[in-house]
This record gives structure tokens, sequence and C-alpha cells, in this order.
């Protein structure tokens, strides 16, 4: 029996690995799929780290290993990439090219057990417990260059069995998809695990008319030339900030008095109607921004990302790949505090209007002549800065794979820096949102104690039903 690494060792237990491979044998083998300007500036990133906590199986050890090994087979058939594995060719002329090989493989299965921690650490309180919460997921660490270098399967999956509940945990290189594409194919396994993995591929919904194939402009190179003389040199690690994670939910109630008091701030003005997104980002920016104290006259930022589905001519709704641009507002924190709520949350909307698809085909160009890498590192920011990735529309808690509905959702190690802000859809039906927050120690410590922010905060204690969510009081 193998011990987890981290700081967790001792209460995560790996029990097995195996390496699932597509059931059917019919996936093509041997295609190549060559990488985008988008998914090539994530090599020097993370692996996406997101995961579900379950109610107890019926079915607990092997059995529930071996069915849910089974169904994520029936997955891999559908998203045959998944179980690929990413290669280097090293050019001679002091460059090199990355591609997704679909070698059918496989996707690593992992099975551990926690048998002291209860649903109620991972998820009874604001505050996460990191270090637990990080040893529940596998490849902790991995950039994507890394498991191309040393050939480690693009998506891997840890299924912990805890004392009162099962922690399903997923990593997916980031240079081979987005969180579309993660929470795609999350839903996918867990619909056929949920059906018992019968019936045909064609019977799975939608999940069926997805698009491997990458996309370019036409004045791209295929493959695209990195200058490095190995992929190891796109590679820099930094040592991860001290940051305290809290998780946030905001019911739907809320989310729309927000959204209710933003677009009226903003009555009678040019501006186009604030979403309920873009309210609850202005409510946390205005508040973060008090939790640091920041002077009036520095400046602060929200930077954001903007899918490219349905905006970029030439890329379908079921693509697989990465497909995402930054948008970004800017303002003074004394612009922040002093104008209101609508006013922050128009400035994000005018960074989503301002998309322009001329300038991101003209960016994809250029990128393949200059390519520029993501670093988390570059991301610290002097705690004045914030950033948003994901979506209240990924379907997280539709992922039930028959035993019952996720009670929670949370996530990994990767990219937690001060200012980071994750958003997932809500427990309850009717626009509820959650956000998954990191802030510096001392900065949290105000959040958590900020009235105007918390009011709109509730808890729904994991494994309660919603009806009974209770009300945060802040206390100071």
């Amino acid at each position: 029996m193998e011990e987890a690494g981290g700081a967790a060792a001792g209460t995560v237990r790996i029990v097995s690995r195996r390496m699932v491979r597509p059931s059917n044998g019919d996936a093509p083998l041997g295609e190549d799929i060559h990488l985008t300007p988008w998914d090539l500036r994530l090599i020097s990133v993370d692996y996406i780290q997101k995961g579900i906590l379950l109610p107890v199986s019926p079915a607990g050890g092997n059995r529930l290993v071996g069915r849910l090994a089974s169904s994520l087979a029936r997955a891999l058939d559908i998203y045959y990439h998944l179980a690929g594995r990413l290669a280097v060719d090293e050019r001679g002329d002091g460059t090199v090219t990355v591609r997704l090989r679909c070698t059918g493989e496989g996707a690593e299965l992992v099975h551990a057990t926690a048998t002291g921690i209860a649903v109620a650490d991972l998820a009874g309180s604001l505050y996460t417990p990191s270090s637990v919460v990080w040893a529940l997921f596998p490849l902790n660490g991995v950039l994507g260059a890394d498991a191309a270098v040393d050939s480690l399967p693009v998506l891997s999956a840890q299924v912990t069995e805890l004392a009162d509940g099962v922690f399903i945990g997923v990593s997916l290189n980031h240079s081979v998809g987005d969180g579309f594409v993660f929470w795609e194919f999350f839903n996918a396994w867990s619909e056929i695990n949920r059906g018992g993995g019968g019936g045909s591929i064609s019977e799975l919904s939608e999940i069926s008319a997805r698009v491997q194939r990458r996309w370019f402009i036409d004045a791209s190179r295929v493959p695209i030339p990195l200058p490095f003389r190995k992929l190891q040199h796109v590679v820099r690690r930094f040592e991860p900030p001290k940051v305290q994670e809290c998780f946030f939910t905001f019911s739907g109630a809320s989310v729309k008095e927000l959204k209710a008091k933003a677009n009226d701030e903003m009555a009678g003005t040019a501006t186009a109607a604030i979403s309920s997104l873009q309210a609850l980002l202005a409510h946390l920016w205005r508040a973060v921004s008090r939790a640091r104290r920041l002077p009036p006259g520095q400046e602060t930022s929200y930077s954001l990302a903007i899918g490219c589905r349905g905006r970029v001519h030439g890329i379908p709704p079921g693509y697989m790949g990465n497909a995402l641009v930054p948008g970004r507002a800017s303002c003074t924190v004394g612009d922040i505090l002093d104008r209101g709520l609508g006013w922050t949350a128009w400035q994000l909307n005018r960074a989503v209007a301002s998309f322009d698809e001329a300038a991101t085909r003209e960016w994809l160009e250029s990128w393949s002549r200059e390519p520029q890498f993501r670093y988390f590192g570059s991301l610290m920011s002097g705690g004045a800065a914030l950033m948003t990735g994901s979506s209240p529309r990924f379907n997280v808690f539709g992922n039930d794979f028959g035993w019952g509905k996720p009670t929670a959702v949370r996530s990994g190690r990767e990219g937690k820096t001060d200012g980071k802000a994750t958003v997932y859809q809500g427990p309850e039906m009717g626009g509820s949102m959650s956000l998954e927050v990191c802030l510096a120690l001392d900065a949290m410590k105000r959040l958590v104690a900020d009235d105007e922010f918390m009011d709109a905060v509730v808890t729904v204690p994991a494994g309660q039903d919603t009806g009974n969510k209770k009300k945060i009081k802040s206390k100071n």
C-alpha cells in the first residue's frame, strides 16, 4: 500500500493504480492532434484539478472502482484523445513541436482510502483544509510540459473512499483542454456510470457530438515550432504563495438581488445589461479591495476568461481544445469603493464586451511567430489583482454516478495564488453560484468579517438538503 505525498500523508492512502483504455478498440490510434496557440501557451501550467464530493456508495472497495473503471473506458471511447499522450519532436534547428498522439494508452485511475476524513472535514466550513483536499487529486505539481517529456497520462482520476462519502478528483492536462472540455468529460463519465455502462454511444444524450480536431487560422503554421532545443526549457517552477482558501456560496435569491442592484444603479446610462455573474464578481472585487486595505489611488484589476465557442467563426460548440481569451478590467481602488456595485460591474461588462474576433485571430497568428507562455507565478500581483476562471454554466451538480448527486465541489492545488477566484454552479436550482477564493491570510480574515460581503453568503452544509441552508453571520 502506497502513501500519498504532501501534508496529508498518513491520512490518504493509495490502494491501487491502473491504466484504463478505451473499451471498444475502434479509436483512431496513431492520429495526431496538433496543438494550437491556445493549447501551447498553457503547457507551462499545472493540470486542471476539480473534484466532487459524493455520498457513500452502496458498493465500495474493488466493486466501486471496478465499475468506475468500466464506465471510464466507455467514456474514453468518446473522448479517445484523452487516452493518448503528448509527444515532443526535437527538430534539430533549435525548435521543438508538441502534438497529442491518440495512442490509446489510457487514462490513469487511482483508488485511495481516507477513513479518517469525513465529509464535514472537507466541506463543513467556509475555510478549505487545503493540504487534505489537495491529497485527493493525482498528478499534483505536474506541469503540462512534464507530461510531454515523461509520457505521463493527460487524464488521471482519483477515487477516494472517505469515512462517510466518496471524493472523485480529476486532473486534466491544461494544454489538452479547458474547463469546458473538463466538465463535458466528467458529465459523460458520470452519465455512463449512472446508466450501468449499457447502451450505444449514440444513446448517451449529445455527448458524441464532439470535435477533437484542432482549429487553426489559415495563416498558422501546423505544427507550430517552439523556440527551445528541449521542451523542458519552457518550464519555470514557482513556490506557491501562502494563501487561505474559502468557499462561499450565494443563493439564487442573493445573486438576483445583486444583479438587480447593479442594474438599478446604472439605470439611465448607456450601458448593456449587467449579468448575474458580473454583479457577483463586482461584489467580490469591492469586498476584496476593502479587505486588502489598498490605498484609494492604487490600481486594481480583474482578469476574466472569455470563451470563444460561439464567438469565433469556425469554432464549433463541441470543440474539445482550449478556446479562451483573457479579458481585463482596470481602475483605481477609490473608484471601486466610491462608485458602487453597478459601476464596478460595468467595468467587467465592458471587458467582456470588448472581445474582438479580428484581434483574437491576429493574436493567434502573432503567437505562432513569438510564443509566450502562461506562468502562474507571473500572476502574483502584489495583492492588487483578482482573476476568475471556470463558469457557473458548467454542470457540476448533475454528476450523479448512480448513488446520489454531489454535495460539494472542490479544486486541487493548481494555480492557487493571491486573488484567484474560481466560479462554480451553485448547489441549488435557480441561479445559485459559488466562489472558491484564495487570498493572503490577513485579507481573508477581513473578508470573512465584512458584513456587506457576507450578508449575501449562505452555506449549504454537505449532506443536507438545500432547503435547510444556514445563513452565515460574520463575526468581528
